[in-house]
């Protein structure tokens, strides 16, 4: 379908309230977490507390674990080492479960819904979210939109 948007995004930097601006001002309905492991340090970004504030805007989650980063991956991009983590992740989405969540994100993304990937990076060029858009493309016909936190847009 031409013209369908996927939209992604990451909190990194962001607060809740930026972040959920952000989505809804894009019009998100339901938003993908691609975290390998849904949880985080900053205050209402992990599953449970993410889900509620996301129920306050209307927006529905949805955890896909099999499209996250290995732990020896996101250990690579934490220490900025981005080609490591790039090949790490590479050969995990060559997994049964990997390739069984990308073709259920695919079927999603060919609904009606507005879909945005979420993960932790703010910069889609250093996180593996680009990388899940790039295997989704072969599978359905989309444009992506990287969406930032207002906050983030404030700084500028």
């Amino acid at each position: 379908m031409a013209g369908k948007k996927l939209y992604t995004i990451g909190y990194e930097g962001a607060t809740v309230a930026g972040f959920l601006d952000a989505l809804k001002a894009a019009g998100v309905e339901l938003l993908v977490d691609v975290r390998a492991l849904a949880s985080s340090r900053r205050p209402g970004f992990a599953k449970t507390a993410l889900t509620a504030n996301l129920g306050t805007i209307g927006v529905d989650y949805l955890h896909l674990r099999g499209l996250g980063t290995p732990a020896d991956g996101r250990a690579a991009a934490r220490a900025g080492r981005h080609d490591e983590m790039r090949r790490i992740f590479l050969e995990h989405m060559k997994e049964d479960v990997a390739q069984e969540e990308l073709e259920r994100l695919a079927g999603i993304v060919r609904g009606d819904r507005a879909v945005c990937l979420m993960c932790f990076e703010a910069d889609p060029a250093h996180c593996h979210r680009s990388y899940v858009v790039a295997a989704l493309a072969p599978l359905v016909r989309f444009d992506v939109e990287h969406l930032f936190a207002r906050d983030e847009w404030d700084k500028d």
